[in-house]
């Protein structure tokens, strides 16, 4: 149940997360620029985002909730896994402030040239549904990825929804207090290592469901009984290319720390 309550934790709290930080940025950009009677069009493109997030999830549930099939869940953990890991990426290379914020106010500057409140819905819709979109594949994942309708992975799944949902309405509340001063840098390189090595973990799983269809070879790596307890998978396979991938990111992290300070000079 823990790792299920975890993953559902840091999943929801992310993608909350993030979505809380962009509706925010347009509000307070539209309050500065004397348009804060537009902020009304950011509540209802938010409210109707919310409202398709869980009629996609009835959807993809009626679809691939019913049945536990060995591929499906490999082809869910795989695409939750490169999303994880685009995801982890892109705010890795987003830690600065000043262009993520550019980038929200350039959008906004644009709804409000053409004067359209629908835009500026359309624009909260896009950043909510995304987040709740992604939230909903990478949910269905994490309990893929525990053992099929166990009863313990459903309430370790909701108690890391509950968990989430309580420390997204604490941090709301600290952003309407701090004026929206979060330290955006430390909270996007911490939310990236997570999704990170959270897309490792949904990429073991994967594979370990494709390794049990005999698509691939099954090389037990001996770890110990509480790795595998806790859901890592246990094979040469998967630790290789978590290996690989995690060298990977470590080279590209020194090539861009050695970029910066050489720009620095």
């Amino acid at each position: 149940m823990l790792p299920v309550a975890v993953e559902s934790f840091f999943i929801v709290l992310r993608e909350g997360l993030e979505a809380l930080l962009v509706i925010a940025a347009l509000a307070a950009f539209l309050q500065r620029a004397g348009e804060g009677h537009r902020r009304i069009a950011l509540l209802w493109g938010s409210l109707a985002a919310l409202a398709a997030s869980l009629v996609a999830a009835w959807v993809f549930y009626e679809f691939f909730g019913g049945a536990h099939d060995d591929l499906t869940e490999a082809i869910v953990m795989s695409v939750a896994a490169m999303l994880l890991l685009y995801v982890s990426g892109w705010l890795w290379l987003r830690q600065d402030p000043a262009v993520w914020k550019q980038r929200l106010q350039a959008q906004t500057e644009q709804a409000l040239r053409v004067d359209g409140p629908w835009l500026l819905a359309g624009i909260a819709f896009l950043a909510v549904f995304r987040e709740g979109a992604e939230t909903i594949l990478f949910l269905h994942a994490a309990m893929a990825n525990a053992e099929a309708g166990a009863q313990s992975g459903v309430q370790g799944m909701l108690l890391g929804l509950i968990g989430a949902a309580l420390a997204l309405a604490l941090i709301y509340l600290a952003m309407t207090k701090l004026a929206l001063r979060l330290p955006l840098r430390p909270v996007f390189a911490v939310t990236s290592a997570i999704l990170f090595l959270l897309g490792l973990r949904f990429i073991g799983g994967a594979l370990l469901e494709f390794q049990e269809i005999g698509w691939l070879p099954y090389d037990d790596a001996g770890l110990p009984a509480w790795a595998v307890q806790a859901g890592f998978n246990p094979t040469l396979q998967a630790l290789g290319l978590q290996a690989a991938l995690l060298g990977g990111a470590l080279l590209f992290m020194g090539m861009q720390s050695r970029a910066k300070r050489r720009a620095m000079a």
